[in-house]
């Protein structure tokens, strides 16, 4: 692995900062810990000086904390330290407003001798394109997420209600739906100002495939880094402005049984050193490296998968006839597939990687994606055949074909018996990742659900 961390801002651009935007009070300092769940600091805006000259404060457990924010012991960095404080930096371009008389900044975890922790997710990520880059591939990517507004307030063991829009508590799946819009264009208006004034490149709105469900597109870059963090901002801003509005938003994975889930869609192709996209290829006629990238991304599948779906709740998502993929395939122009090849102009072709919930922390990811594609593209792996037509009845048709985890324990292990990703993640972050992960299963687990009482207490 490379040596590759994550840029620090310098403390000009706060000055500046706070210069341009004298109404600031007060700034949050974001940090993602290996759980995915944005966390951080309220200061004052007196404040942004030290934290540009010498960074933050914060508790090693939180790089380790599970979902909820507790602290995950067996993990070996908490009490063993006596959970000694590490320092986040922020990262360049990153201090932005996000709301009137606010500000927020994206940061990278440090050790107090000035090297980037080496389990910060930031810093995960920026290995695996360092190692990319130094083999002449510049990745671009772009990311999907899906969501859906739900009611702030719901009774003690009952589920969340969709959220009233226009009026009215929507009840049909409203795919690609106008009025949909139209009844989400008060949230939306706020949504896309408040993207613009942080510099967040949020584009199309779409009426998702279930009731309040929704989903914008952010703008495709070449540093993935930026991209994740530019998630991970997003994701806040539209918390915050559902909540503006009465509401809650979840990425959560599968809020609804009988519902579509909320996917995190991973978009990537590869430039070289001119510039050109490697993938580039005919309409049906896909390119050498473009195969390769799908046979690497199929290879390292099994062992990604707790990245990708890192929940119980993440499992429930993957349903035949859901729109989201069964089976480790690949496909033209295939939304029933785990890897599709897109459509459009032959010089932006690209692979759309659907496995991925919008619970996903975003920095893993993509790291874990870009690992499939370089180990593939190096490799020259063979993805095999394409499916063609329902992905769901294929993989049905071969069992062969249903190479994906089937619940949160066999992902967990098939991560830990990995053999691709530590050569890319680090060996230590896929230990702590599955610790936490090992965490959060027994405490799940130590919970008897309603349903448990409803099937056995009386049959039993």
């Amino acid at each position: 692995m490379g040596d590759a961390a994550p840029a620090v801002a310098e403390a000009a651009e706060a000055e500046a900062f706070l210069a341009a935007h004298p109404d600031v009070r007060f700034i949050d300092i974001i940090f993602t810990g290996l759980a995915g769940t944005a966390r951080g600091k309220r200061i004052r805006a007196h404040e942004l000086a030290g934290l540009y000259d010498g960074g933050r404060p914060l508790p090693v457990s939180i790089l380790v904390a599970d979902v909820t924010g507790q602290d995950c012991f067996d993990t070996g960095l908490v009490w063993e330290n006596g959970d000694s404080d590490r320092f986040a930096r922020p990262a360049p371009g990153t201090l932005v407003p996000v709301a009137p008389g606010r500000a927020a900044v994206i940061t990278s975890l440090f050790e107090a001798d000035g090297h980037v922790c080496a389990i910060d997710c930031r810093a995960v990520l920026a290995r695996v394109v360092a190692r990319l880059k130094a083999d002449g591939f510049t990745p671009v990517v772009a990311c999907e997420l899906e969501f859906y507004l739900v009611d702030r307030e719901r009774g003690d063991g009952q589920p969340p209600r969709p959220a009233r829009l226009g009026g009215a508590r929507p009840t049909t799946h409203g795919t690609y739906g106008l009025e949909e819009l139209d009844d989400a264009g008060p949230f939306l208006a706020d949504l896309w100002a408040a993207a613009d004034a942080a510099g967040l490149p949020l584009e199309t709105a779409i009426s998702e495939y279930a009731a309040g469900q929704m989903e914008l597109t952010l703008k495709h870059r070449a540093d993935p880094l930026r991209v994740a963090d530019d998630v991970v901002l997003y994701k806040r801003l539209v918390k915050q402005v559902a909540r503006r509005h009465g509401m809650l938003a979840t990425f959560m994975a599968k809020p609804f049984a009988e519902a579509a889930g909320n996917g995190l869609h991973l978009h990537v192709s590869i430039n070289d050193a001119a510039g050109a996209n490697i993938f580039a290829s005919p309409a049906g006629q896909p390119c050498a490296p473009l195969l390769h990238a799908i046979g690497g991304l199929k290879a390292a599948l099994a062992e990604s998968f707790a990245i990708f779906a890192p929940n119980a709740n993440s499992y429930r998502r993957f349903r035949a006839g859901s729109f989201a993929p069964v089976a480790a395939s690949w496909g033209m122009d295939n939304r029933t597939t785990s890897f599709r090849i897109t459509a459009g102009p032959d010089a932006g072709r690209h692979i759309e990687h659907r496995i991925a919930g919008a619970d996903a922390n975003p920095y893993l990811a993509l790291a874990a994606l870009l690992a499939g594609v370089h180990h593939g593209l190096v490799n020259r792996i063979d993805p095999g055949p394409p499916v063609i037509g329902d992905g769901y009845a294929a993989a049905g048709a071969d069992p062969a074909a249903a190479a994906l985890p089937g619940d949160w324990f066999a992902a967990v292990r098939a991560l830990e018996a990995g053999v691709i990703l530590p050569a890319y993640l680090g060996a230590a972050t896929i230990a702590m990742f599955a610790s936490v992960k090992r965490t959060e299963q027994e405490r799940y687990m130590a919970v008897v659900p309603p349903l448990d009482h409803d099937w056995v207490l009386a049959n039993a």
